[in-house]
């Protein structure tokens, strides 16, 4: 099924615009909405999960008419926001039988066979007696999957879910995400570069509300290919580097000199070598151009 979201505008009260007649389109299988903090995301990704609604534009999903029939999208959601709120005391065994209940399971005997699936699946079944709120950050998470499972969605939206989350917690989320998105639309909202590198297939970028890229990762980088290029320099340099080149990003180096990111069609000077293109590449040069022409 593929979600068309057309026109699509929302203006808050103080006059943010936080999404501006957007358009995209978006298939079965891992999507990455990327952009920094502020860029709209969680807006968009609330006014998909029917929690708000827009100024104007429309957003279907397959047959449905997601702003005219909120219940049957509902019906084949699943939606795992930034943060979940205060758990009770119940483990999670508990209260994914609750959950199940609510979403109509009424035989008790399918409950707990869905319960141990979507447990199994998002690799909680050995922590299922113990308290939800006892989790830690990445199991939650992960239970936030286990809960979404519940009604088989077709559609499942994620809202920033790695922030906060340490190395190993991040990548055991990842690969249960990417287990679940094989057969269904996933849109994985975030600003970290690396969860849509290994993650998603599509990807858009976002920022003030407009779709500035619609692209694949691989596609993503190999546009730019032999257009990034590096060089080290000292910290103080770096402001007239700025000034002078379009730096894209800087890292520190052991030395506490600095590896600085030029983007540029041809060698910008002598002192510059050709470096494989990043996804990181791609989201600067876009975030820069965008901030150029509304500057």
């Amino acid at each position: 099924m593929k979600l068309s979201i057309t026109n699509l505008t929302k203006t808050y009260k103080n006059g943010v615009k936080a999404i501006d007649n957007l358009n995209l389109e978006i298939g079965t299988g891992m999507f990455g909405l990327l952009g920094p903090n502020g860029a709209g995301k969680s807006t968009l990704m609330r006014t998909i999960a029917t929690l708000q609604s827009p100024d104007s534009g429309s957003i279907q999903f397959g047959e449905i008419n997601v702003l005219k029939d909120k219940m049957a999208l509902r019906k084949v959601l699943g939606y795992l926001p930034q943060s979940f709120g205060v758990y009770p005391k119940m483990s999670a065994e508990a209260l994914l039988d609750y959950f199940a209940t609510l979403k109509g399971v009424k035989s008790k005997t399918d409950r707990e066979t869905l319960v141990k699936e979507v447990l199994e699946i998002t690799n909680l079944y050995e922590v299922r007696k113990k308290e939800v709120a006892g989790y830690s950050g990445g199991m939650k998470q992960r239970f936030g999957i286990a809960q979404l499972l519940l009604n088989n969605p077709k559609l499942i939206i994620v809202d920033e879910p790695t922030a906060g989350l340490d190395p190993a917690e991040r990548h055991r989320f990842l690969n249960v995400l990417r287990e679940v998105g094989t057969n269904c639309s996933v849109i994985f909202s975030t600003h970290i570069v690396d969860d849509v590198k290994e993650l998603c297939n599509e990807m858009a970028i976002l920022n003030g509300g407009r779709i500035l890229q619609h692209t694949t990762p691989t596609e993503a980088t190999e546009a730019i290919k032999g257009k990034i290029w590096t060089r080290i320099i000292e910290r103080d340099e770096l402001e007239s580097m700025e000034a002078t080149f379009n730096v894209l990003s800087s890292n520190y180096n052991q030395d506490n000199t600095l590896n600085i990111r030029v983007y540029a069609d041809e060698q910008p000077a002598p002192e510059f070598r050709t470096v494989a293109p990043q996804l990181d590449d791609v989201y600067f040069i876009a975030l820069k151009s965008d901030t150029e022409v509304t500057a």
